[in-house]
């Protein structure tokens, strides 16, 4: 949806686009992200939804927030849709559910369960959420090259937070504890909030996408008793989701 030739809430031109995007959940994070691109610099914000640009290997890449959850995450993928972008990866934060999953890991996200409201909107139930398997490549080959350790699985994207952090104040209490029980016996390894929606749309669009989330803490590990700081640094996914797209990037000029 265009108001005076830009995109209704990220506020984008189609001139202003780009073919590839890396994209987080909130504002602030933006900057910091553009930074590790090459001549990085702001493009407009409206609401929630911030843009930079820069370059990665002469090609411009957009750097965008997509807000909290699953509604505000499907308008900045339409719309960056609506300006050429084909290519997106996620560059996000999330809590562990494995008892191995550890503050600070980097989880590159395979697939996720649909727990959110905003994908039935775009494709039926029975319609799995998985991430692009070439971006996901890209992402696992980055995490190789920098021999940063990674872990690959599926998600949990949830709509609310606190059915997560405080479920026994929900009127269905018992069905969120039921089904967090399942996700870990299914071996879902973490919890989030976009992922299902990003990679839904995504493939309805014909777009790639995939998404590298930072451990920030493990819920489980701490009922257990286990040991578990917050750890908030995301430096170490920013690297691995730039020199990823780098990849991206440089893999599409030589087969065009």
């Amino acid at each position: 949806m265009e108001i005076n030739g830009k995109q209704y809430h990220i506020n984008l031109s189609e001139n202003q686009g780009a073919r590839y995007a890396l994209v987080c959940g909130a504002p602030e994070r933006v900057e910091h992200i553009a930074s590790f691109l090459n001549i990085p610099s702001y493009i407009t914000r409206n609401r929630e939804f911030l843009t930079y640009s820069g370059l990665l290997d002469n090609e411009k890449v957009l750097v965008t927030s997509t807000g909290i959850g699953g509604p505000s995450a499907a308008i900045a993928i339409e719309e960056l849709y609506s300006v050429g972008v084909r290519t997106i990866i996620r560059i996000g934060t999330c809590g562990g559910i494995q008892g191995d999953i550890r503050s600070g890991n980097a989880i590159i996200a395979t697939g996720a369960v649909r727990m959110d409201g905003t994908t039935k909107e775009y494709a039926p139930i029975e319609f799995p959420a998985v991430a692009d398997f070439e971006v996901t490549s890209a992402l696992i080959e980055a995490c190789k090259s920098m021999k940063l350790s990674y872990k690959t699985g599926v998600v949990q994207s949830k709509d609310s937070f606190y059915g997560q952090h405080n479920p026994k104040s929900s009127a269905v209490s018992f069905e969120l504890l039921e089904k967090w029980e399942a996700w870990k016996r299914c071996g879902v390894m973490a919890s989030e909030m976009e992922c299902s929606t990003l990679f839904v749309i995504a493939s309805l669009r014909r777009m790639r996408a995939g998404a590298v989330l930072q451990v920030i803490w493990n819920q489980e590990s701490a009922n257990d008793g286990v040991e578990n700081t917050t750890v908030k640094n995301n430096n170490e996914v920013i690297k691995i989701a730039v020199t990823a797209m780098k990849h991206l990037i440089a893999n599409d000029k030589k087969a065009s």
